[in-house]
């Protein structure tokens, strides 16, 4: 049986499908902490592919003249009130169209049953997490306590670290991160994990994954390359 831990990225990875509500709910929230006005499209002119919701909040704040120090009294309380006001949203909201990757629960329990720990780390709030994958019926892959989230800390290093040291101070050298951007695989380099690079609707180009241990565009090749890794 393998002794590996396998964490996976969420958006891009395992959730394929763009959810305008977040985008609202950023917008939102931040007028309602911060008490400026911020522009609808505010979200989509600043990066946001594998970055945490507190990076992505603190750019849009910058980009609108909001001074750091000034975004750091706030951002623990935005991102609590992002999280409720997304799931508010969310309540009303069709989401029919929502697509997982295909065979994403099937690899997600092929992984279990060769033995491989599994967990979450994106840049998503934990309820917001919570609510994607209950809706894209994957949420029993994923046991409380255990990943980390966007809320918990800005910069995707301190995620890795702290999901890795909640699997039981799990050695780096047998943990992999999947994850679908460059930022996903220059920061799980960076903490000494091997790198699983995805293909997605996100992804500018097989070569912006290139830097990756491996580079795979399915949920079969996702498998193969965890189960290579723990061998």
């Amino acid at each position: 049986m393998s002794r590996l831990l396998a964490l996976f990225d969420l958006d891009g990875t395992l959730f394929l499908t763009h959810d305008p509500v977040s985008g609202r709910a950023l917008v939102a929230t931040l007028e309602q902490i911060y008490g400026i006005e911020v522009p609808a499209d505010a979200p989509a002119n600043v990066e946001h592919r594998g970055l945490t919701a507190k990076r992505i909040a603190r750019s849009v704040l910058r980009a609108e003249g909001v001074a750091d120090a000034a975004v750091d009294e706030r951002l623990d309380a935005w991102c609590a009130a992002f999280a409720e006001r997304y799931r508010d949203l969310l309540a009303g909201a069709d989401t029919s169209d929502w697509q997982v990757r295909p065979c994403a629960a099937r690899g997600l329990a092929r992984l279990q049953a060769e033995g491989v720990r599994v967990a979450l780390v994106t840049g998503n709030p934990e309820p917001m997490a919570s609510e994607r994958l209950q809706r894209l019926g994957l949420a029993g892959f994923f046991p409380p306590g255990q990943g980390a989230f966007g809320c918990e800390a800005e910069e995707r290093p301190a995620l890795l670290e702290l999901a890795r040291v909640r699997a039981g101070d799990w050695p780096a050298a047998a943990t992999v991160e999947i994850g679908d951007t460059r930022e996903d695989v220059t920061t799980a380099k960076a903490a000494g994990f091997r790198s699983i690079a995805v293909s997605s609707p996100r992804t500018c180009g097989r070569a912006e994954l290139a830097d990756a241990d491996v580079v795979v565009d399915d949920m079969d090749g996702i498998v193969q390359a965890v189960l290579d890794t723990g061998r």
